[in-house]
């Protein structure tokens, strides 16, 4: 598949600006093509951002900003790229510290019981405690997967023995091969600072 980084930086640059959705459509030949506007069939949304003046646009930048010194402190500690745990936080739970999954995963980072009991987090809904457990599962699953940053985000929302059960490769499950998207997604925007970070 091939991916035009160049014209997706400039796309999420330009929907920065007005926060809208972003949707992907690949082609018979394996071209990836990326808009807010999706017209015809075949696009699937990557990335959902609040729309702009409504209450959960302002909730989720005041948040954001509160957050981001607590955010850059905990990836700095664990030798995680910030913009990488802003990326995460921003999919898992668009910077709502009392976000609760189907699945019974709590809090910013979205961490099951056993993850963050594994990983020292005795109150999930507490932030700092929610992204110190959290970032540390993700360096662990970096340092797993030796930084295949796609492998360690899949296996963040499907669980590491996912990955290792298909062979060290994304599973092919429909939500887990969206979510590497939308993160990775994120992941750029934020390195591009046009979030503001």
């Amino acid at each position: 598949m091939v991916f035009v980084y160049r014209s997706i930086l400039l796309l999420l640059m330009t929907l920065s600006l007005g926060y809208a959705d972003l949707y992907k459509k690949v082609d018979e030949n394996g071209r990836a093509y990326f808009t807010d506007k999706p017209e015809g069939s075949g696009f699937k949304l990557v990335m959902r951002t609040p729309k702009k003046g409504t209450i959960a646009y302002k909730n989720f930048q005041q948040n954001r900003r509160q957050l981001a010194p607590l955010i850059r402190q905990q990836a700095r500690e664990f030798k995680v790229d910030p913009a990488l745990v802003m990326a995460v936080i921003h999919a898992e739970s668009a910077y709502d510290k009392n976000a609760v999954s189907k699945a019974g995963a709590v809090g910013l980072m979205q961490l099951m019981p056993a993850t963050a009991k594994r990983f020292g987090v005795h109150n999930r809904t507490n932030a700092a405690q929610n992204v110190k457990g959290g970032v540390k599962y993700l360096r662990y699953l970096l340092e797993m997967f030796q930084f295949n940053l796609k492998l360690a985000l899949a296996a963040y929302n499907a669980g590491e023995s996912a990955v290792l059960k298909y062979g060290n490769n994304i599973p092919p499950y429909p939500e887990t091969e969206n979510y590497v998207e939308k993160v990775v997604a994120y992941y750029q925007n934020y390195l591009s600072g046009s979030k503001g970070f």
